[in-house]
């Protein structure tokens, strides 16, 4: 019996019909390693040029350090007020630009971060001084957990914070802070920020307008593949209803909790680390399952090039940007560097032509 169910599981997977919750953990449970990789692999080729694999330089500056929420899995952040809290200055700005800018890139992902101090009016004179210096500079600012925070302080909807910030110069709006889409979970990891809803909420909002979105996960620590599964189809609904002319969700990029020194780890010290095989059958899983977005993207940074690689063949057309700058994941004991060579020669030597773009994943190069 479980061999017919498995094998009509295979069937719908190979003509792209999509696939239920159930049959989604079936398939995850009791499907060989090799064939999932594979049923990816060829929804894959079906939903991007299968000759290409994508990169883009960018930069990730972190707005502040400071940030009430004080998430478990978190090393980075300070509380507010700290000694060691920092506000990154225009100065430190001009030399981190003129540095992207000198490596070839145009793209500041900004991560924030909930500062009590720093309302929509910090944020929106942030965005036009920047862009008022840097015209050409293009902005992949903050997460829907800044965004619902700010609409929260300055009593205002999501869809005026948004309209502000894209009026100040903010270009693309990141998929941070998801996590895990089920409150369970977030309830132990981050019970200060944004719920679920809330988190989709924004993005619902942000699609509406138009905005280039991405989409995250970050699994391997308190959640069950039943809810890891259910972020997966929470995403991929909230995709379905972007109107046709909206890019919405471009991207989706799944990474490995990395747990060293965290306060989650010592208060659930039973989370082990996701290995390499749990890491590539959940990303090919989320290539089946989320058959509406287009592109997915494998965490080099966070598994490694001969991961990165196998990747390429589980569903992934996209290994991200050399790595400038990063301070979150660095901060819990991720200790590699990613140069331009890094990516195109990982892309490369895994027969794939690398192809720069940019964050809305048009190719540029």
């Amino acid at each position: 019996m479980k061999h017919t169910k498995i094998h009509h599981i295979y069937e719908k997977v190979a003509h792209g019909v999509t696939i239920s919750r159930s049959e989604s953990k079936t398939l995850y449970k009791q499907a060989p390693l090799s064939t999932l990789m594979f049923l990816a692999h060829q929804r894959r080729k079906a939903q991007t040029n299968p000759d290409y694999v994508g990169w883009i330089v960018d930069r990730n500056v972190n707005i502040t350090n400071g940030c009430f929420s004080q998430c478990t899995f978190c090393n980075f952040c300070v509380k507010p007020g700290d000694q060691n809290e920092y506000i990154t200055t225009m100065d430190q700005y001009r030399e981190k630009i003129t540095k992207l800018f000198s490596l070839g890139g145009n793209q500041l992902l900004l991560q924030g971060g909930m500062h009590p101090k720093l309302g929509l009016s910090f944020y929106t004179k942030l965005f036009s001084d920047l862009k008022a210096e840097f015209p050409e500079l293009k902005l992949h600012a903050l997460g829907p957990a800044e965004i619902q925070f700010m609409a929260q302080k300055a009593k205002l909807s999501n869809r005026k914070v948004l309209e502000e910030l894209t009026s100040a110069g903010m270009d693309s709006l990141p998929g941070a802070g998801a996590e895990i889409l089920v409150d369970r979970v977030r309830n132990i990891i981050s019970p200060r920020k944004c719920n679920s809803q809330q988190w989709l909420d924004v993005m619902l909002e942000a699609h509406q307008m138009g905005l280039v979105t991405s989409a995250t996960m970050m699994f391997g620590h308190v959640e069950t593949l039943e809810e890891r599964i259910e972020h997966l189809f929470r995403l991929r609904e909230v995709q379905s209803q972007k109107p046709d002319d909206a890019p919405g969700f471009v991207t989706f990029i799944p990474w490995p909790f990395m747990s060293e020194g965290t306060q989650l780890l010592q208060q659930q010290p039973n989370i082990k680390p996701v290995m390499s095989a749990e890491y590539i059958k959940m990303l090919a899983l989320s290539r089946i399952i989320l058959d509406n977005i287009s592109n997915l993207q494998a965490s080099l940074l966070t598994v490694g090039k001969d991961i990165a690689q196998t990747c390429l063949f589980a569903g992934a057309n996209d290994l991200g940007s050399i790595m400038i700058e990063e301070n979150v994941v660095s901060s819990a004991g991720v200790r590699r560097t990613i140069e331009k060579n890094t990516l195109t020669d990982t892309i490369e030597k895994a027969g794939f032509k690398p192809r720069l773009r940019n964050q809305a994943y048009e190719f540029v190069d």
